[in-house]
Order: C-alpha cells, then structure tokens, then sequence
C-alpha cells in the first residue's frame, strides 16, 4: 500500500468530506451482530469514529502514523499502525470490515485474503468513497479540465478505480445491491483550495515541479466564487457491499 498522505495529514483530516449520515444508518440497519469492527485505511478515523456508535469496539488501521496522530479519539476504539495486507488480527473476529477512500491503494488478492481470514461467517464487507467534486458548472469545467490537462498525468495509476467508480475492482464476495448517496456539504473557497490541496497528484506535481498549481486555479474560480461566500459542494458516494460466505 502506498503512502500519500502521511504529510500534510492535519491539513486531510481537516479539508477531506464527511460521509453522509444516512449512509451510517444505512450500515446499522444491514449489521446483525456488531461486536467487533475493522475500519481498515481508517486514515483521520472519521469513519472509524462514526462505527464506534454502531459496533462495541472498533478496530481501525494505517500505514501512516502521521495520520493516526490526528485520529479522532474515543473510548472504543483502537489505532495501530499496520498494512491492509498483513495484520496481526486473530481469525474471524469482525462482524464488519470496511475500506473507505483507501481499497485502491491494496494489493487486491493479499488485502482480500485477510478480510476472509479476519471475517467472521456472514461478516458484512464494505467499500466506500467518493468521486469528484461538484459545485456549479463554470467551477466544475475549471476544475475538471485541473484534475485531466494540468496534474492528470502526476494522478498515480490506481485512481482509476476512482474514476470508473470503483466498479473495476476485483469483489469476490456475495454481493448485496446498494443504495445510492450523495454527500452534500457547504463550504467557503478557502475549505475548497484546502481540499483539492489534499490530492496526492498536487502533492506529486509541486515535488516535480516546485511551484502549487492550485494557486493558479484558485484565482480562476475567484471569478464564481467570492471569499466569503458559503456554497453548496456535492461528492457522488462510491459504494460496494458484501457478506463473507464460507
């Protein structure tokens, strides 16, 4: 698994979006048994956190420290630094495991072994995340022709499971329909700019290149966008559900 964002991860813990509350009703309503649940690539743990008011105790795990410093804290749950491929995790012991914003970043075989390792018999498996931003589409044409023409080619190969919506992805288990979420935020252009700072290909591109081309386009969305001003931000939810069948 790759580490992109071990630096800046108090700047991804405070600009990334929140997944939409309905969308953890819907995993209370879907989960029997809810002892025991793993949030793996848990990063910030802002989806770990939310699991601690579903699951009596919450395992969740990262390849980043610097990530995990920043973690949300809770009573039920427990932070360790360790890969999606290799833990050290006792046999089927989770009711649930989840990969949000992260499964494209595993060795797919490897990190699936350890799920079914891990899972319990009609553990429920997750994988969530979010596609590109929408805001209206003077901005959205500005930042479209961003993420392709300026730092497309600095986007490291496996975002394209992002891009294709996860449904390229290897999902070898009992597949369960899902339904579909949209996550709605609002935020100020200064919450935006910290946003797309946050992708790993800007982040590629300024070591290349030695300059932030976010500093260019944000002048360009100053156009449709005044500093004080609150908009309305939307991100498509990615999202595959399935049960572990033995």
């Amino acid at each position: 698994m790759k580490d992109n964002f071990s630096l800046q991860s108090d700047k991804y813990a405070e600009f990334r979006p929140k997944y939409p509350v309905a969308f953890f009703e819907y995993l209370d309503s879907i989960c029997v048994h809810r002892k025991y649940a793993w949030d793996c690539g848990t990063g910030n743990g802002q989806v770990g956190y939310e699991l601690t008011k579903i699951f009596d105790y919450v395992f969740a795990t990262d390849i980043s420290q610097a990530q995990l410093d920043n973690a949300l804290k809770t009573d039920n749950i427990e932070y360790s630094l360790q890969a999606a491929e290799k833990t050290n995790f006792d046999n089927q012991v989770f009711d649930f495991i989840i990969a949000a914003q992260a499964i494209h970043w595993f060795d797919f075989d490897k990190f699936y072994s350890e799920v079914y390792r891990t899972a319990k018999k009609h553990a429920i498996f997750c994988v969530v995340g979010y596609g590109k931003i929408k805001v209206s589409p003077p901005i959205d044409t500005l930042i479209n022709h961003f993420y392709t023409m300026i730092i497309g080619q600095y986007w490291d190969k496996e975002r394209q499971y992002i891009d294709q919506n996860y449904a390229t992805i290897p999902f070898p288990f009992h597949e369960i329909p899902a339904p579909e979420f949209e996550n709605i935020q609002y935020w100020s252009l200064a919450h935006l700019i910290g946003y797309l700072n946050t992708w790993s290909a800007v982040k590629h591109f300024i070591r290349h290149n030695n300059y932030n081309p976010v500093l260019k386009l944000e002048m360009e969305i100053q156009h449709y966008w005044k500093n004080n001003e609150i908009k309305k931000v939307t991100f498509p939810i990615l999202l595959r559900i399935g049960k572990i069948n033995r």
